[in-house]
């Protein structure tokens, strides 16, 4: 069966770029100056950057619609705070407070010396005060109260009242009788050496300090003070402290972009310095100096103007976003990269605008490519719950858009003004007009510095580079040899089991902890709590929604049943449970009450909320109906980010199992959300994503097969990503999300331009093919590849997780796509000759003789029709059979050369293979037939006249 490659779409596409091409090179200054006035008009929406920062922390890295976020509004609209009767049990938010752990140097922190340093440590944090006007406020006066005192640390109580004999007294954990009621030390003493419930040993101790809500403007005042004062200036002998706020996280999550700033200075530096080494020639002439920076600048303008267009339009600008501008800068000067590519490859006697025509219309497909694939694959993510990945989506999709737009507007009308220098032979810094031979006499130097010019004599382009050489002549012979091969797909099957392996490793969530600087003060806090203090976890409360007859033992035997079910759950704490419902039974048991009838439940209900002032914020009793109701359950040992995402899940599905209508709320399960949606939503994106990166790719790449080996390298680049990410500590969250998208674009980018350039030349094998493939784009893919990991490169020095992980999923991406593209696909192609087939077929239907084409014979009756006919050969590079009536006179020759030009009457045959011939300054290719060859036998009789053909030339 014979597969025809599919030229609908990309031929008439290059065909536009060409024409587009050219009136650019006709009209340069209009494309250099436009973008120049559209960036500095765009570029002044950064006016409103600091109105447009939206950094809230659960606002940008939590499901917007997460179930925890509904969970939470229905706490908050049954179990409103009571600020006379503060508990932090019953908070539906983290509260506001100020915390600090002691942690001691000997092995136990219940030494009398260590003790008093902790008590005056708990002393000065009372004793901070602010000022408001004239007013003094102290911690007295801010903190949340219950019984109208501040809340205690109960530790501290208990501390004040053995004194001296502390050390002495046996304290059980992690609940010590005290007076007339039980202290909960678990949240308080941390680091445990425990005996059948005795206390031998604790290595900290954890104090908080809750501070009302309803006026954050004054609290946060005080906790900046607290910040301030808190714990400089400490002389400790015995103890260590790291300290935290709630306002902590969310201020040191801020603090991070002023870490970027100086990165991302560096990383234009280093980007501007790699592409003039990159573009560097030993020829004053034909240096690419210049090109390189204002490829570069291009990259630059598309940052500024797009930036500025989503501020102007009011997108949210989230910290996640400035990470975009080193994605931008990859991906424009990997495009600056294919356009030199491609430049350097026309005739440099053309005139300018025809040599950027045939370079548009060679990069056209490749550079389009490369843009549809990466933009949509952000538009895409736009899909994502999170709102930080739906502003770097939408900031960097239209980042890439203006890339290309100035691309091949702004950066091609330099390339004409560069071009024009060029064919005056100017000197690449002086623009003065030097020599392209090095007169005699004179130095190296000399030649290096004041000579230029050089092209290919044979091809009339400019000299190939080094490295192209390389990859033509070692590199890719190389890669074609049959042991090769064999090497390849060994290495193949070793990346590819190595990756496989590392997806079965990979964690998810985001840990908190990493929205801080590495030295954040934060960090060294949560290390504390996480070594310390995870033996018991949060404190879960369970909502009975709706009515409910607590009355009714058949109701409640499913209550009971239910509340069984979350004991038994193996992180649960059995015999720590906080339930009205049970202290209300244990309250008529004593009273005598029957609670079993309606009536007299309902009653004494009011008369017991009376007595017990913190289980009246549990019921929710109001027009003599209780409309919801809630009782707590203790986690224990929940440290890791699995333990979370397994406690969610089975919390939630033991409460939807339920009979009673039930859920579950900890102001943690917000952010616990993301477990619940990061896995399905990356691979819903990446599925949708490569299903449209293939549908582009059969779009534009002439071929099918070779679509499908574009998908191949998609989906084998995203397996290796997902793999070695995992193995690198990288875990799967908002941040990987994000890239893992960008994954499939930049994929698309490396394997769509070695598969494109394999099927569009016209070399008989696929061994040829793929060498010629490389020889034309190895080199600009390697460059792009560099230039991409020199942009992000620098962020590996970040102190900020966010960054860091940017840094490592984007060198992994651009490390095994480079590897892809110019190893694992063009070896690939090579076992499957299909798609080489397809080109040979349509190439051999091109050449196949028309009968009707043969030479034909026209007297000389004027030129006119001559003039048209080689304006039409000029433009488009293709032979045309003449309409004559009359053949040649027979004559029988061996090989023809065809010409169509003015020739005085006669006639011409000849028996030599010419390989070029010259029509106003233009070279042509000529392909020669003898009878000898198998493709084509062109027997022709000899050549009459001026327009005689009898070769139908492929177009060029």
């Amino acid at each position: 069966m014979k597969i025809r490659s599919n030229h609908c779409v990309e031929k008439p596409f290059s065909i536009g770029y060409q024409k587009f091409g050219r009136f650019v090179g006709r009209h340069p200054w209009w494309f250099f100056i436009t973008p120049l006035l559209m960036s500095t008009a765009l570029g002044s929406g950064f006016y409103f950057l600091e109105d447009r920062e939206a950094n809230d922390i659960e606002d940008q890295f939590t499901p917007t619609n997460g179930p925890a976020k509904l969970e939470r509004r229905f706490v908050q609209e049954n179990f409103p705070l009571n600020n006379s009767m503060f508990s932090n049990q019953r908070l539906y938010t983290d509260g506001v407070y100020a915390s600090f752990i002691a942690l001691a140097r000997a092995p136990n922190i219940f030494t009398d010396a260590a003790l008093r340093e902790v008590l005056s440590l708990d002393r000065k944090v009372r004793q901070i005060n602010i000022s408001i006007g004239h007013e003094q406020l102290t911690f007295d006066g801010l903190c949340a109260r219950k019984y109208n005192k501040c809340i205690p640390n109960d530790i501290i109580d208990i501390v004040n009242q053995l004194g001296s004999k502390i050390e002495e007294t046996e304290l059980t954990f992690p609940i010590f009788p005290f007076g007339f009621k039980h202290i909960f030390l678990g949240y308080s003493v941390g680091g445990v050496n425990v005996s059948s419930t005795v206390l031998k040993s604790a290595k900290a101790i954890r104090l908080f300090y809750f501070l009302k809500e309803g006026n954050r403007s004054v609290t946060d005042l005080w906790l900046n003070e607290f910040l301030k004062v808190f714990p400089s200036n400490l002389s400790l002998n015995f103890i260590k402290v790291t300290h935290s706020t709630s306002l902590s996280r969310q201020v040191e999550f801020e603090a991070n972009t002023k870490d970027v700033i100086p990165l991302f200075s560096i990383t234009y530096v280093i980007a501007i310095t790699f592409s003039i080494l990159s573009c560097l020639r030993f020829d004053c002439v034909r240096n690419k100096v210049w090109v390189a920076t204002f490829g570069v600048f291009s990259a630059g303008l598309a940052v500024l103007s797009s930036f500025g267009m989503m501020l102007y339009i009011g997108v949210p600008f989230v910290m996640t976003v400035a990470n975009s501008p080193f994605l931008i800068l990859g991906i424009g000067v990997d495009d600056m990269f294919i356009l030199i590519s491609c430049w350097q490859q026309t005739n440099v006697h053309d005139t300018v605008e025809n040599r950027l025509a045939d370079t548009y219309r060679e990069a056209a497909i490749s550079i389009t490519i490369t843009t549809l694939t990466d933009v949509l694959a952000f538009y895409i993510g736009l899909m994502t719950p999170f709102r930080s990945v739906q502003s770097f989506c939408l900031y960097t999709s239209t980042a890439i858009l203006f890339c290309y737009l100035y691309c091949i507007t702004f950066f091609g009308a330099f390339l004409v003004l560069n071009g024009r220098r060029e064919n005056s032979n100017k000197h690449w810094l002086t623009c003065k007009e030097v020599p392209q031979d090095c007169p005699i006499g004179r130095s190296k130097w000399y030649d290096l510095c004041c000579v230029g010019g050089a092209y290919d004599r044979q091809s009339g382009a400019e000299e190939v580079q080094p490295m192209n050489h390389f990859f033509k002549k070692y590199y890719g012979p190389f890669l074609t040899k049959p042991w090769t091969k064999v090497c390849v797909i060994l290495l193949y099957t070793v990346y590819l089991i190595i990756s496989v392996y590392g997806c079965f490793q990979i964690q998810e969530g985001i840990d908190l902890r990493n929205l801080a600087a590495d030295d954040s003060y934060v960090v060294r806090y949560y290390d504390d709590e996480k070594a310390y203090f995870s033996e018991y976890g949060p404190n879960i409360m369970v909502v009975v929604r709706g009515e409910f007859p607590y009355w009714d033992e058949k109701n409640m035997s499913d209550l009971e049943s239910c509340v069984e079910d979350f004991k038994n759950l193996s992180f649960i704490e059995k015999d720590i449970f906080t339930s009205w419902l049970k202290s209300y039974k244990h309250y008529g048991y004593h009273e005598k009450l029957n609670l079993s009838t309606e009536n007299v439940f309902k009653t004494n209900l009011d008369t017991f909320l009376k007595y017990f002032g913190d289980f009246k914020q549990d019921v929710n009793f109001t027009n003599n109906s209780i409309h919801a109701s809630r009782f707590f359950i203790q986690t224990v040992n929940i440290s890791t980010a699995l333990d979370e995402m397994n406690m969610l899940t089975k919390l939630r599905d033991t409460a939807k199992s339920c009979p009673v209508p039930l859920t579950v709320y900890h102001p943690a399960f917000i952010y616990h959300d993301q477990y619940a949606v990061i896995v399905s939503n990356t691979i819903q994106n990446i599925g949708i994503t490569t299903a449209v990166m293939l549908f582009i790719s059969l779009l534009l790449i002439p071929n099918p097969l070779c679509s499908l080996w574009v998908t191949f390298s998609i989906a084998s680049v995203i397996v290796g990503v997902t793999g070695f990410m995992a193995l690198w500590d990288v875990n799967l969250d908002t941040i990987s999300m994000i890239i893992l998208v960008v994954c499939i674009g930049f994929s698309v980018d490396f394997s769509a331009h070695i598969s494109y350039a394999f099927v569009s030349n016209q070399k008989p094998s696929a061994n040829e093919k793929a060498v010629e493939a490389l020889f034309h784009l190895g080199y600009p893919i390697v460059q792009g590849a560099v230039s991409t990991i020199l942009g992000v490169v620098v962020l590996s020095a970040s102190k900020n997780y966010i960054f860091r992980t940017f840094f490592k999923i984007m060198f992994l991406v651009i490390f095994f796509g480079l590897f892809h593209g110019i190893t694992f696909i063009p070896v690939f192609l090579t076992f499957f000759d299909i798609c080489s087939s397809s080109s040979k077929v349509d190439s051999e239907e091109e050449r196949k003789p028309d009968n009707q084409s043969l030479c034909k014979y026209q007297p000389n009756h004027g030129h006119g029709k001559a003039d048209e006919q080689e304006k039409q050969l000029y433009n488009n590079h293709t032979f045309v059979p003449d309409n004559h009536n009359q053949t040649c006179p027979s004559q029988k020759c061996t090989s023809v050369w065809a010409l169509t030009g003015h020739m005085q009457s006669g006639q011409m045959c000849m028996t030599s293979t010419v390989p070029m011939f010259r029509l106003d300054s233009q070279t042509y290719e000529v392909q020669m037939y003898s009878p000898s060859s198998n493709t084509l036998l062109a027997e022709q009789n000899c050549v009459i006249g001026n327009h005689c053909q009898s070769i139908k030339h492929p177009v060029m």
